[in-house]
């Protein structure tokens, strides 16, 4: 397996994994925390995608999905690029009002689609360039993408386990 049959399945994943946190979700169980000051679901997973396509973007050189599209206006936000998740406060994270699960589902598979067709096109030597020089050693590409990974994998583990909390609460 080459490093693009690797990172092409690992993000792959994320879209069924995203499905099983939200779907039959109603919107005010997306908006739930299951105690004061915790994430909930619909939180959770916007911020997953956010991050994903502030990043991917970045390394595209292109504009994020989120500021082009539909999506921000039915989450009840503005398309605000650098509005990612990072740092939010309860009363920040409760103003991301997803109007239900599909605009959530939607804006997750367009991110996802376009960093699997960016990942298609990558060889071992792109993953050793340096796409972030504020951090000590540099961040390459590599790093970027497994971090991204990392984050997206720990924050939809979140989402399903709230999920549960929801459903069984």
């Amino acid at each position: 397996m080459d490093v693009n049959d690797l990172l092409t399945d690992a993000y792959g994943r994320l879209p069924d994994l995203v499905a099983g946190a939200i779907e039959g979700l109603g919107p005010e169980q997306l908006r739930q925390a299951p105690a004061p000051g915790s994430n909930p679901v619909g939180w959770l997973v916007w911020h997953l995608t956010r991050l994903q396509d502030h990043h991917v973007s970045d390394v595209l050189g292109e504009e994020q999905l989120w500021v082009g599209g539909p999506w921000a206006e039915r989450c009840g936000l503005t398309a605000d690029p650098d509005d990612t998740g990072f740092g939010h406060g309860p009363e920040q994270i409760a103003r991301v009002r997803p109007e239900d699960g599909a605009v959530l589902l939607d804006y997750h598979r367009a991110v996802v689609d376009r960093t699997l067709a960016y990942l298609r096109g990558l060889g071992p030597a792109d993953l050793d360039r340096v796409v972030d020089e504020n951090w000590d050693p540099p961040v390459t590409l590599g790093v970027r993408l497994v971090s991204v990974l990392d984050d997206d994998l720990q924050h939809v583990g979140q989402a399903a386990y709230v999920r549960g909390l929801i459903q069984r609460g």
